[in-house]
């Protein structure tokens, strides 16, 4: 007995929490591991004092994500309360559907809801909040365009933002308007920028008060009506801007009305940043080529991804050629999307290429084709990159010496 109760007498005098003890460092890394295998333990560990609450927040808030309007709510709502929250947030991602949303204006409270419109705080001031924000994916309804646009456009909003996708869901699934949110290409510290089925008309940057240099390196416009003078305008800013990436869908829905049709004109918007490209991918179908792409410019571009063989040397016409094909110098990978042969005045021009390799593009390595439904890759064309020291991939073959 007497055994008993002084076991009973410990157990008693020993702490409740053994974590208690613990520096912040080591709790953080211990809740860092539950969190990733369940938000939800993670939650119910932070109720328990205010001490793993505070530690809590810094890994629950550190990537968040709004699906409804309410979610937006509550997170206002808890501001109210915890006004620094904000600063916790690195990344924040807005999939708000279009039925989720067409009730929501950004200074107006959501018809039918529970919270009070006095609680109510609107979508553009929540996200100004996250001061440390460094990644911003946002999905929602062509209603929240401007009043997010405004973010971009102060001075002290998302100062540490590196990472931005931009989407805003129209009706008929048209275009949205840039020009709205045209400030992001201002942004100093913006490092990748994707941009998803925009419209953006010849004025471009059309401010006076012009940004100095930014900090860009990747741009991917996917399924944008861009005219090619405001790309070359919006261009001018990046200081070292690494990778671009242009798409369209082989019949775009609905037709572009701001887009040139000639591939050249979208080279040529990429002059400003010549000296620093690495890599340019134009999936663009549509686009014809008219003349030859003149590219000796381009000092550091190493990968040139574009859909026909026509769109880099011209298609053919009953113009003389003024001038032949001028490849990067430092090029090592040429990839065509589409099938080749198509116009066999090309075909030959490319045959030409492959066999000066070492005088138009010495560091050229690898060309990657894909055959056509009915046209298979030249055996002619094959023999030529083998006799050249060419690598040859075609998609969807095995390898074969």
């Amino acid at each position: 007995m007497p055994h008993a109760l002084e076991e009973d007498s410990t157990r008693k005098d020993s702490p409740r929490d053994l974590l208690a003890p613990l520096p912040d460092e080591l709790l953080l890394e211990i809740f860092e591991k539950v969190g990733r295998v369940s938000k939800r333990d993670l939650c119910s560990v932070s109720l328990l004092n205010r001490r793993y609450h505070g530690l809590a927040d810094s890994i629950l808030y550190k990537t968040i994500q709004f699906n409804t309007p309410d979610h937006h709510l509550t997170f206002s709502q808890s501001l109210s309360r915890r006004p620094r929250r904000g600063s916790l947030i690195i990344g924040a991602r807005l999939e708000y559907p279009d039925s989720e949303l067409s009730h929501l204006s950004l200074d107006v409270p959501v018809a039918g809801s529970h919270y009070a419109p006095s609680r109510f705080d609107g979508l553009s001031r929540t996200i100004s909040t996250m001061s440390n924000l460094e990644m911003l994916d946002v999905s929602v309804p062509a209603d929240l365009l401007h009043g997010i646009g405004t973010i971009f456009n102060g001075p002290f909003d998302l100062a540490c933002l590196k990472t931005c996708t931009l989407f805003y869901q129209c009706p008929d699934n048209q275009y949205w308007d840039l020009q709205e949110n045209i400030h992001i290409f201002a942004h100093p510290t913006l490092e990748f920028l994707t941009i998803k089925r925009a419209k953006l008309d010849h004025r471009g940057f059309d401010f006076i008060e012009r940004p100095h240099q930014t900090g860009l390196k990747k741009l991917h416009l996917i399924e944008c009506d861009i005219n090619d003078d405001a790309l070359s305008d919006i261009l001018e800013f990046p200081e070292a801007l690494k990778e671009f990436v242009m798409t369209q869908a082989p019949e775009p829905v609905p037709e572009l009305e701001e887009s040139s049709m000639n591939i050249g004109d979208y080279i040529i918007a990429l002059k400003s940043a010549r000296h620093s490209l690495e890599s340019i991918t134009i999936d663009f179908p549509t686009l014809v080529g008219y003349r030859a792409l003149r590219m000796r410019d381009f000092t550091a571009l190493k990968r040139l991804r574009i859909n026909w063989d026509y769109q880099l040397f011209g298609k053919t016409c009953k113009k003389p050629r003024l001038h032949s094909v001028g490849l990067p110098s430092e090029l090592e990978t040429l990839e065509f999307l589409n099938e080749l042969g198509k116009d066999e005045e090309v075909t030959d021009l490319l045959m030409y290429t492959i066999e000066n390799r070492e005088i138009v593009a010495s560091n050229w390595k690898t060309m990657i084709v894909v055959e056509g439904d009915d046209r298979e890759i030249s055996q002619d064309l094959i023999q030529a990159c083998k006799s050249h020291g060419l690598q040859l991939d075609i998609i969807g073959h095995f390898d074969e010496d």
